[in-house]
């Protein structure tokens, strides 16, 4: 599927002061992203690197800055008021870099992280939560107005793809808990679309990447018992991969990337 297909991933190196931000080692964590950056790179991405900012704790946890959607990119308003400079440097990568359409949010109080934002290929579902109002639902429903955007109530301080993401073409991974299954509901409530469901025992375990074909989830002893699911239910291409370390300080795997096709590289081939 079209929408799955990816040319270029870009991500931050981590920086010392992540350390603030919970019980994280930090070689350890570095020593993850790397193998994290590595994998991408094996799956076909050209990524690009960024220098970590030790003034920005978080910002190796580049997907909250923008919403790629069909080459153009909407620079998000973190709802973290401390994140609000991350969105500068991504800014200059995409507009410099990669050449792509920038949209800028003009609602002042329009709040939206990337973390909150889920494309399935046909519609946008947007987490209203501690980050992300329905003022930048509304933000991201006009960036992108040929696709359905609905926004969906999470619980507590959660981002909407800690609950749920794509596994697959038209596949939802989804934790088995009840707030995931509660968030679930609404979204089979609300959506355009039908999809597929794979419930995973582990919450931890729905936050999967889906690119080039490749299911990428994380590893056995992260994971133990979806492990066994997705081993069992999924029939094409798998990758695992363990940041434990990372994923103490956010969603999990998507949270370390924002990925995007750009059809120029593919003319150039």
């Amino acid at each position: 599927m079209a929408a799955f297909r990816y040319t270029h991933a870009i991500v931050c190196r981590i920086p010392l002061s992540l350390r603030t931000r919970g019980e994280i080692e930090l070689e350890e964590a570095k020593k993850q992203h790397e193998a994290y950056v590595r994998l991408l790179r094996e799956l076909g991405l050209d990524v690009i690197e960024l220098p970590p900012d030790e003034t920005l704790p978080e910002c190796v946890f580049v997907e909250d800055t923008a919403v790629i959607c069909n080459g153009t990119a909407l620079i998000t308003r973190p709802g973290a008021a401390h994140r609000a400079k991350e969105v500068e440097s991504i800014r200059v990568v995409l507009k410099k870099e990669l050449d792509l359409p920038i949209i800028e949010i003009s609602d002042p109080d329009a709040r939206i992280d990337g973390g909150d934002v889920l494309f399935t290929g046909q519609e946008f579902f947007v987490g209203i939560s501690e980050w992300t109002n329905e003022a930048g639902a509304r933000a991201l429903a006009a960036a992108f107005p040929e696709f359905p955007c609905t926004p969906i109530k999470v619980p507590e301080s959660k981002h909407l793809k800690s609950f749920v993401t794509m596994g697959g073409p038209n596949l939802l991974c989804i934790g088995a808990g009840k707030e995931a299954q509660e968030v679930l509901k609404r979204m089979e409530r609300e959506a355009t679309f039908s999809y597929q469901t794979l419930t995973l025992p582990e919450d931890r375990a729905a936050n999967v990447l889906y690119l080039n074909g490749t299911l990428v989830h994380r590893t056995i002893e992260e994971i133990p018992n979806s492990f066994k699911v997705f081993s069992e239910k999924i029939d094409y291409p798998r990758r695992c991969i363990n940041i434990s370390q990372l994923a103490k300080a956010a969603s999990g795997l998507t949270s370390s990337c924002i990925l995007l096709k750009r059809s120029k590289h593919i003319r150039n081939l």
